[in-house]
């Protein structure tokens, strides 16, 4: 509705500039914060949550998604299991957990980044040295 971002669901909510919520979020599909928001931000249901913070947009809390764009500000834990893209006016402070990042000139973290490991697969099997054999 509102566009699309690189690699993740279409937009389908806005919190406008100007607008200030104070309490935690949680959204499915795709949210874009222009304005502010003091609580944590988390994307919930079984398809990945995207979440774009513009330039103008102010995060006091946590922000627990799939895929995040930020070039706004935040001060607190990002953690993305999927994607992160911070762009040239992204202010983070305190750490950023992802799985993939993408990091422009100008971007700023005040914290640690961290790869997440992704889960080891069912489907990997452990080979087993063969047994016996010719000296």
């Amino acid at each position: 509705m509102f566009g699309k971002s690189n690699n993740s669901s279409p937009i389908d909510s806005l919190i406008g500039a100007g607008t200030t919520i104070e309490g935690d979020i949680s959204f499915t599909g795709g949210l874009r914060i222009d304005g502010s928001v003091k609580g944590n931000v988390t994307a919930t249901g079984s398809k990945p949550g995207t979440l774009v913070l513009s330039e103008l947009a102010k995060v006091e809390g946590e922000i627990n998604v799939a895929h995040v764009v930020i070039n706004g500000t935040v001060a607190g834990p990002v953690r993305a299991s999927e994607y992160v893209e911070l762009l040239p006016k992204a202010r983070v402070t305190g750490n950023v957990s992802y799985k993939s990042i993408e990091i422009h000139v100008g971007a700023i973290v005040m914290g640690q980044l961290v790869y997440e490991n992704p889960q080891k697969s069912d489907k990997v099997v452990e080979l087993k040295p063969a047994t016996g054999g010719a000296d």
